[in-house]
């Protein structure tokens, strides 16, 4: 496949910027949907690029919602969406987890089927490993996940479910199920590539003003290993999600599924492996000097994880997208030098 003209959803994003600076990085013309002239405005000021033009979408969950930003001259011939619906108060129902979810996905699948379904040959979705883990479900010791896995969750279980995060989950594995139910019945004549990352670090290539604006990731790695309020001796925060994938390369990955003809109607799990808050913490305090004083010590060079640690198989999106995965410390290196620049702005 050779796209030139891509849609794009999320693009002011972590995730979805360096998805942008690939697509422009090939040549493509790209069409970054946001939810606000001033998201525009601050994407056209960190990308300005004449192959470069934006839709506003307020809501990605409204019906007909992507059908005028999905109208072009030329048309477009491939879709990638990352946009997720953010919830900026308490739920009182777990459907107000699971609905915009859903309908943030099947909406931009009607719209392409009503305005673009004779040129659009291949939609990419930005799915999440909250789709594929078992997340205490069922004893995942020694297991290796792969593509072929989903979250155990059932619907009704989510609906009732009081644990915010595994509602959360539940929408993720539902919003994907949904997508790929829509291929299955309505059969469009585009394909679907699906892309299920885990913990996504490293640098930010959008421009922040402030440690405040970081995106959920890498605000942890800010507020656990480099913020003024840590010491030396503050405790090794607990690993949560061990599975990561650095953000470039997951941005990488994306390129590549528009590109692949072989990815075609494929489930892609992303990840460069297991990292532990130790080796975190070692890697920050050795390739960041200035962090010493401030990023907790632990137990330097132990692994930091169990024995029986669930891993997951990578190697698809390896041997069909090509996608290499970077060196652990590239990834945190970068990302903790950045953080520090990033306070010392805001300080100025």
């Amino acid at each position: 496949m050779s796209p030139s003209r891509v849609l794009l959803t999320g693009a002011n994003g972590f995730v979805g910027s360096h998805i942008l600076s690939q697509l422009l990085g090939a040549n493509l013309s790209v069409r970054a949907v946001v939810r606000s002239q001033s998201k525009a405005d601050a994407v056209r000021a960190d990308f300005p690029s004449t192959s470069l033009d934006f839709a506003i979408v307020p809501d990605i969950t409204a019906p007909s919602a992507f059908d005028e930003a999905l109208k072009s001259t030329p048309p477009f011939d491939a879709v990638i969406h990352t946009a997720s619906p953010f919830l900026y108060r308490a739920v009182s129902n777990n459907h107000e987890f699971l609905d915009p979810a859903i309908k943030g996905t099947t909406e931009i699948l009607r719209g392409i089927q009503r305005v673009a379904a004779q040129s659009v040959k291949r939609v990419v979705i930005t799915s999440s490993f909250a789709a594929i883990g078992a997340f205490g479900q069922y004893d995942d010791a020694n297991k290796t996940y792969t593509s072929a896995d989903w979250n155990p969750t059932t619907l009704e279980a989510a609906l009732a479910t009081t644990d915010l995060g595994a509602a959360y989950r539940a929408s993720k594995k539902f919003a994907e199920k949904a997508a790929w139910d829509f291929v299955a019945t309505e059969k469009p004549a585009f394909d679907l590539v699906v892309l299920n990352p885990p913990m996504v670090y490293g640098p930010l290539r959008h421009t922040v003003a402030s440690p405040a604006e970081l995106n959920e990731s890498n605000a942890r790695i800010y507020n656990l290993f480099v913020a003024l309020a840590n010491t030396v001796d503050s405790p090794l925060p607990p690993n949560g999600l061990p599975l990561y994938v650095d953000v470039r390369d997951l941005a990488y990955a994306h390129l590549r599924a528009l590109q692949v003809p072989e990815a075609a109607n494929t489930r892609f799990l992303v990840t460069a492996g297991l990292v532990s808050s130790q080796q975190i913490a070692d890697i920050v305090r050795a390739e960041v000097p200035e962090l010493q004083a401030r990023t907790p010590k632990g137990t330097p060079g132990v692994k930091g994880l169990p024995d029986a640690a669930f891993t997951a198989d990578a190697s698809p999106v390896q041997k069909v997208l090509g996608v290499t995965f970077r060196p652990m410390k590239e990834t945190f290196s970068d990302l903790a030098k950045q953080l520090v620049g990033i306070e010392k702005a805001q300080e100025q």
